[in-house]
């Protein structure tokens, strides 16, 4: 993603790509080189403290990074509260297609009885579920609370293997890790009589691209700590 992206960038109208941050490298680079804003897709760890880095230094940060979750977004705001001028946003998924599939599940939620999420990435992915499961999983589970959605039927007593998947804010997330898949997810809804299924295929990173491109040209502009990006696409 950190390449693709730097192809994306020094392609794009508007902006201009003047570090390359690498594992090892001296952060200090980025204000050498008079960056205005940073694009990160490090481990979660690691992420969490060049974000910080970043907004103490005055620089606006996107991260990427998949597993960055509630509580190191959080732990970003009270980093942020201190630097209002600093935008920083956090990503789930780049890709448009993946973010409106997430909005159209969470329109969907609140129809039908019930509801599951499959994601499907590479085997060389290290977090499960992804970002953007988690990310749907929670959009989901809001909308059934604002709508007083009964809970989900299953009458599950015995799992003892975990196949049930894994709960994520009450919803069911499944997490599939094979070679030839880049970032696959399906949400499924279902109700007596009949199933609705949406699916989001990306097969090469360039599909992530544009919601890069997009993302940087919104932030300098965008101060506080905003998640998803939807704000970015006009869909907030």
């Amino acid at each position: 993603m950190g390449s693709t992206s730097a192809e994306a960038i020094e392609a794009a109208d508007g902006l201009e790509l003047v570090a390359r941050i690498d594992l090892g490298d001296d952060l200090t680079s980025i204000l050498d080189a008079g960056a205005e804003a940073a694009l990160v897709f490090t481990t979660p760890d690691v992420a969490f403290d060049q974000a910080r880095w970043c907004i103490d230094n005055g620089v606006h940060v996107v991260i990427g990074t998949s597993g960055f979750g509630d509580e190191q977004v959080e732990r970003l705001r009270s980093v942020a509260a201190d630097h209002r001028e600093v935008g920083v946003l956090v990503v789930p998924n780049f890709s448009i297609g993946a973010v409106l599939m997430m909005r159209f599940a969470a329109v969907a939620a609140p129809f039908f009885e019930s509801v599951e999420v499959i994601e499907m990435h590479h085997p060389d992915k290290v977090d499960a579920p992804s970002g953007t499961a988690v990310r749907t999983a929670e959009m989901i589970a809001r909308a059934r609370r604002r709508a007083a959605s009964a809970p989900l039927p299953d009458a599950t007593t015995s799992d003892p293997g975990g196949a049930r998947g894994a709960r994520v804010d009450g919803i069911p997330v499944h997490a599939v890790r094979a070679r030839g898949f880049i970032a696959s997810q399906e949400v499924l809804f279902g109700d007596p009589g009949e199933i609705l299924s949406l699916r989001h295929d990306s097969s090469s990173r360039e599909s992530f691209m544009p919601g890069v491109v997009a993302a940087l040209r919104w932030i300098p502009d965008h101060p506080g700590v905003t998640v998803g990006l939807d704000p970015v696409l006009g869909l907030d």
